[in-house]
């Protein structure tokens, strides 16, 4: 009798997963959600993540690990010893994917650079995650981060909006994140290619050149053209008056952009002579201009509280939204009916919040994942899988 659950859409991929910290762990959790088999390679003491927030109960159980490891199984081997690095090649010859973010002469000395992996499993995809791409200079730097935050421009751009001269990171890691999923589709995209030709390929995902390209997509802008006909930086994104406004009792965040809404504004507001100052009187001058209409809308949303605007702007066609803190989310309306959240009960650590995949597919069943792991939770299985005892 045949099953009739359907299958994951990368299930029977099998990766082999030494990355640490952020980025490439985002990759293969992403994997993992897909349907893949992530078998997490860490050293003992578990990858430094895992001390990353606190843990509820168990040691090595923190905050970011819970979010970042779901779906995947881990083993602790000592490649170091005869039985360790036979585990890791037996699981190198069974893996689809090989990904690391150990830097290029580290991994060759232990013997796992892509020569070496490619002759345990021809057809591999070799992933390396760097910080730097290997051609340039800094090939085999530390890259974190702040690191790329600051070299790639990320950090000059706040000071440009507000004024204050002071280099600033976004809060968040940004350039770990973004990175992991550039590796994400070049995963997927070697799959594909393997699937047409049998050819497994060396991957290379560095973090500079990944958010070099992501912060360029719009603020190259009028230097994108040779000679330049303008400045770095799209104008609407480094708009200082493009930004949350202060309403009677809180925030709200407004995106008027289209003409007609302006208009439809300013004439329920009972302001139309706004049209009728110089810079304004025409829509190329509007859009020239926007930021004057920005200054004469935060002189009016004082008067009214946030829902009230919502529901005057939601009656104009006008976007809008109030502004959430992270902690808002949590009880956010859409987030809830969209089941984003999901409370689980981790058989060590308790009950704990899942954030789901975003994305979903119509082929494909929404599956359980299993629990974040403990560090080496899995050595024992997956070295029995592979037809080795790890105790003798």
């Amino acid at each position: 009798m045949q099953s009739n659950t359907k299958p994951s859409l990368i299930s029977g991929m099998r990766v082999a997963d030494m990355t640490t910290v952020v980025f490439g762990p985002y990759c293969t959790q992403t994997l993992a959600d897909l349907g893949a088999d992530v078998i997490k390679i860490e050293p003992e003491g578990g990858d430094i993540s895992r001390n990353i927030g606190k843990s509820a109960h168990t040691p090595l159980m923190g905050a970011l690990h819970m979010r970042m490891n779901r779906g995947k199984r881990s083993v602790v081997w000592d490649l170091k010893t005869e039985s360790g690095l036979l585990a890791m090649n037996k699981l190198l010859e069974s893996s689809d994917i090989f990904i690391h973010n150990i830097r290029p002469d580290a991994i060759e000395r232990a013997g796992l650079g892509y020569e070496a992996v490619k002759k345990l499993r021809p057809d591999i995809i070799y992933v390396h995650c760097t910080g730097f791409d290997t051609r340039g200079p800094n090939a085999g730097l530390p890259a974190y981060d702040d690191i790329i935050q600051a070299a790639t421009g990320v950090a000059s751009l706040l000071p440009r909006v507000d004024g204050n001269p002071a280099p600033r990171f976004f809060p968040m890691t940004m350039a770990d994140k973004v990175s992991g999923l550039h590796a994400v589709y070049a995963v997927l995209a070697a799959i594909i290619h393997r699937m047409r030709t049998g050819e497994g390929q060396y991957v290379e995902v560095p973090m500079m050149e990944a958010i070099a390209s992501f912060t360029t997509l719009d603020h190259l802008y009028e230097k994108t053209f040779v000679p330049p006909i303008g400045p770095t930086g799209y104008a609407r994104q480094l708009d200082p008056t493009r930004q949350p406004m202060r309403t009677k009792d809180s925030y709200i965040v407004v995106a008027p952009y289209q003409d007609g809404r302006w208009l439809k504004f300013f004439e329920l507001v009972g302001r139309p002579e706004v049209f009728l100052e110089p810079g304004l009187t025409t829509l190329l001058l509007r859009r020239e201009n926007a930021h004057r209409l920005y200054e004469h809308m935060a002189l009016v949303l004082p008067e009214k509280t946030t829902e009230e605007w919502l529901e005057i702007f939601g009656q104009l066609d006008i976007p809008a939204g109030k502004i959430n803190t992270i902690d808002d989310l949590l009880d956010d309306p859409q987030l809830k009916a969209s089941g984003l959240f999901v409370e689980r009960d981790h058989p060590t650590e308790g009950k704990y919040i899942e954030v789901r995949p975003p994305v979903r597919f119509s082929a494909v069943e929404s599956k359980e994942l299993a629990h974040p792991a403990r560090a080496g939770q899995h050595s024992q299985e997956v070295a029995r899988e592979l037809g080795i005892d790890l105790e003798n």
